[in-house]
């Protein structure tokens, strides 16, 4: 079984490029041009330069000792929260300024749900004197308010979405209607392993950073390249694509992802998309999508405003599909039990998205010998309003 895209820009079943006429030229482009361009040599010395001097790469991996030993098992925490913005997004915002640049692009486009990919973009087009443009939803500029102060600092023009549920497939639906209007001097910053291809495969290769560290880094502590388990939060999945990516092919790790059940998978409030979702196209590829029956766009629910999202990476649902990976979800309220059971054992505030991968750890059964590693993928500096709520 192959997991890696093919070279008609699927992964399985899906995946594919579903864009508008309009849009064609830029994919296209990007789809000719984009592994040239990103392993160009100049390129590679480029990003690697800045992950290490700017974002503070390799972050660590850490061993959770209290947690181990509650859960008989070794726990390490790889520590995304660590970066620079206090998320694994900005890994990827480095890799597609660079590729922005040399395509001539000198306006910048993004969407986000939480706003760690949204100041990770406008951090970015700051560094490189870029114009920025982040969409996002209504309802979450409310409840990620420091996040959208922080762009705005940034000097970034943050654009509120007012359709729909007001989160992010709204936003990135506002997102990719700019795209149309200004397709020649635009490029558009996906922020997780989404869109039309090459976009999935683009943004799993720069957040293969987090995976290709946990093997040297495992290997250093443990004498063993590989984990047992390595477990990842999914809305869109770019953390956990950054996870899995060069574990893909090792049978013997097992890759769980963790959706958000919100208030309870059948309780029509959820973003569990395995589990409720069917085939279906949505922001230009095809992939598991929460739909009606006549194929309208189920409106999502999650605490968590990154995981607030109705499908899922083509990747991830290749992954579910071919049974490489397991997904399991956490609701609202085991979400927030995680988060605060990691504050206390830990000193550690992690944000609502990967608390949710967190809570896994209470589904899972391990031997005492088992090695897990949790990707961590962001601080709770942003969630802290909602967190104060529930004190």
């Amino acid at each position: 079984m192959n997991y890696t895209v093919n070279e008609h820009g699927y992964y399985g079943n899906f995946g594919g490029a579903f864009i508008p006429e309009m849009l064609f030229p830029n994919v296209q482009t990007l789809q000719e041009n984009y592994l040239k361009i990103i392993y160009a040599e100049q390129f590679q010395k480029d990003f690697w330069d800045l992950l290490r001097d700017y974002v503070g790469r390799p972050t660590p991996l850490f061993l959770a000792e209290r947690l181990s030993a509650k859960y008989g098992a070794t726990i390490y925490l790889k520590r995304e929260d660590l970066c620079h913005t206090g998320a694994h997004k900005i890994n990827n915002t480095i890799g597609q300024i660079l590729l922005a640049e040399r395509l001539g692009k000198k306006r910048i486009i993004a969407e986000t749900g939480a706003g760690q990919h949204g100041v990770a973009t406008a951090t970015v087009c700051a560094l490189k004197g870029l114009e920025c443009i982040v969409y996002m939803g209504e309802v979450d500029i409310a409840r990620q308010a420091p996040n959208v102060a922080r762009m705005k600092m940034l000097g970034a023009t943050v654009v509120p979405a007012t359709s729909g549920s007001k989160t992010l497939k709204d936003a990135t639906n506002e997102a990719i209607r700019d795209w149309i209007n200004n397709p020649v001097d635009t490029h558009y910053i996906i922020g997780s392993v989404v869109g039309p291809h090459p976009y999935p495969d683009m943004v799993a290769r720069f957040q293969s950073v987090i995976s290709e560290e946990i093997k040297k880094q495992l290997l250093e502590k443990t004498g063993n390249a590989n984990p047992g388990y390595v477990v990842a939060c999914v809305g869109g999945g770019s953390n956990a694509a950054g996870a899995f990516y060069h574990f893909l092919d090792d049978a013997e790790v097992k890759l769980i992802a963790v959706e958000a059940a919100g208030c309870g998978i059948d309780s029509g409030m959820s973003a569990a998309t395995t589990q409720l979702g069917k085939p279906g196209i949505l922001h230009g590829s095809k992939s598991l999508l929460m739909q009606t029956a006549d194929g309208q766009v189920v409106e999502p629910h999650s605490i968590s405003a990154g995981l607030d999202y109705p499908g899922i990476g083509p990747l991830h649902a290749h992954l579910y599909e071919s049974g490489r990976g397991t997904f399991i979800s956490a609701t609202d309220e085991e979400a927030l039990s995680s988060a605060f059971e990691l504050s206390k054992l830990e000193g550690i505030i992690p944000a609502l998205e990967s608390a949710h991968a967190l809570f896994a750890l209470n589904k899972m059964t391990f031997k005492k010998d088992d090695v897990v590693v949790v990707c961590l993928s962001g601080r709770g500096d942003k969630d802290l309003d909602t967190y104060m709520k529930h004190l």
